[in-house]
């Protein structure tokens, strides 16, 4: 027997791989499981002599887990000593050695673990699937290979697995397990490849197919998603899944274009109401001030006329006093008259001057949010009816908002026609995030492009060193990420794969 020492030393030269194979430039949906569908090769091995050869598909429910039939991966489970697994990823340019880590021979399913690994892992759809869905197999049929091969290091070298399309035709039993029955094209290779819904969601993993004998059409047997979902429970191993509805993108933006449209108009409309509003209070508040400004005028004046009244009349009586000889209660008379003359000119020189000044939240127009506020800590909802979700989580969101567009203390955002924005280009994810917040409607949006390894590469390379990564005002640094942002932007496919729309509310 071949000690496993050996067996370590034999893969990685059997795996080697020369080159990268092309990818194609556009992000479907399709396109972006298939970056986690590996081809699973088994190399048994006696005497240091090749012994045997085969090969199936799998695909990964995390960076470093593989699914695939147990049929595939049989041998190894039963030699362990002398039949090495290896994992082929579609694109790169590495494979690497597995071991199986969980194994249902009952249900044909197993697990696969690959320690230096870091594969883009695909979801599982829970919703319902019926009779009549379009379904995708995708997979490295062996008559593909067969046909194509030039040597058997085509069949150890990263490539785009084969996609063909069919309908479900219903569910079934086989051998005891429930089973999805479609008309996808799938041969010997496909087993432990994923059957698919349009967006590229897990429903089932191919495993055998009819016999088509004397013009018989043939059908693929895929294990069920509840029988999968089964399995990875029993094995421990959590997994993404999405039971939302698979809708256009297309028409999902067209929707979200025009709602986010509707929601930019609707607050422009709040805040034109609330100005309105502001304007009339404000209105009948200088109208009652005004009012009490002239009756308090009015009431001085009065009292000013009566104090001059009263200063003339005593005057008077203070002559009418020295006529009839009262000397000294004349010249009391007359002092008294005097001063009430004198404090008449001082209370109408000091007069109100009738000019009303208002308390200054009365003087201001209202905003909302004003677009350059600090909002603080925000929990943010998934809008279902507004987003379109092939294998993100569905979970509440976190957004910390800063004054300037500064977003959880460190990503600087850029202002834009209808809030702010921020392309996010992670080291480790081949996922493209556009972020967009409008503090306005306090709407938070994230655009998501499943990309290619190649094209994350090509846009890895865009991020220049001087690039802010962290909240800047200096308008240097922010036209250097503006300029970086729109070169990202050049290498994004047309259209995303997700977009998640969430709404935003204060902790």
């Amino acid at each position: 027997m071949l000690s496993r020492f050996v067996l370590a030393r034999f893969l990685p030269l059997m795996l080697a791989v020369l080159g990268l194979m092309p990818v194609a430039a556009g992000a479907d949906d399709i396109a972006a499981t298939a970056r986690g569908v590996v081809r699973v090769v088994t190399i048994a091995m006696v005497d240091d002599q090749v012994a045997g050869f085969g090969h199936g598909s799998g695909f990964a429910v995390a960076p470093n887990r593989i699914v695939t039939n147990a049929h595939v991966v049989e041998l190894a489970e039963r030699y362990p000593d002398n039949v090495v697994i290896g994992v082929v990823p579609s694109e790169g340019s590495k494979s690497y050695q597995g071991r199986v880590i969980a194994y249902d021979a009952h249900r044909d399913l197993a697990l696969i673990e690959v320690s230096e690994a870091k594969l883009p892992t695909v979801a599982l759809f829970t919703g319902p699937v019926t009779e009549g869905d379009q379904v995708i197999a995708l997979g490295y049929p062996g008559n593909v290979d067969l046909a194509t091969a030039q040597s058997a290091a085509d069949y150890i070298r990263p490539l785009s697995p084969v996609r063909s399309q069919g309908v479900a035709s219903g569910r079934r039993a086989l051998t005891g397990i429930e089973v999805l029955l479609h008309t996808a094209s799938i041969a010997r290779g496909n087993s432990g490849g994923p059957l698919l819904d349009p967006c590229g969601r897990v429903i089932g993993v191919n495993s055998a197919l009819t016999r088509a004998d004397d013009g018989d059409s043939t059908f693929g047997f895929a294990i069920a998603d509840t029988e999968l979902m089964a399995f990875l429970r029993a094995a421990k191993q959590p997994y993404t899944a999405v039971g939302m509805p698979c809708t256009s993108i297309e028409e999902r933006l067209r929707e979200d274009s025009a709602a986010d449209a509707r929601a930019i108009a609707d607050a422009a409309a709040a805040r034109r109401e609330a100005a309105n509003t502001a304007a009339i209070r404000r209105e009948a508040a200088l109208a009652t001030a005004r009012a009490q400004a002239e009756r308090s005028r009015e009431n001085v004046m009065a009292v000013a006329a009566l104090l001059l009244v009263g200063g003339a009349l005593g005057i008077g009586a203070a002559g009418l006093l020295e006529s009839r000889g009262r000397r000294r209660p004349a010249i009391w008379t007359v002092s008294a008259g005097g001063a009430a003359i004198v404090a008449a000119v001082v209370v109408f020189l000091l007069r109100p001057s009738g000019e009303i000044a208002l308390p200054p939240e009365m003087t201001t127009t209202p905003s909302a949010s004003p677009p350059g506020k600090a909002l603080g800590a925000l929990i943010c909802t998934l809008e279902p009816d507004h987003s379109r979700i092939t294998i993100s989580s569905t979970a509440e969101a976190r957004l910390d908002w800063g004054a300037d567009g500064c977003a959880d203390r460190n990503v600087q955002f850029l202002e834009g026609e209808g809030g702010w924005q921020r392309i996010l280009v992670p080291d480790d994810e081949q996922t493209v995030t556009v972020a967009r917040f409008d503090p306005v409607t306090r709407r938070y949006t994230q655009t998501r492009y499943l990309l290619p390894a190649a094209t994350m590469e090509a846009i890895r390379k865009l991020r220049q060193p001087a690039t802010p990564h962290a909240c800047t005002r200096d308008d240097a640094a922010l036209q250097r990420l503006q300029s970086e942002q729109a070169q990202i932007r050049q290498q994004l496919p047309p259209l995303p794969n997700e977009k998640l729309v969430y709404s935003c509310r204060s902790t």
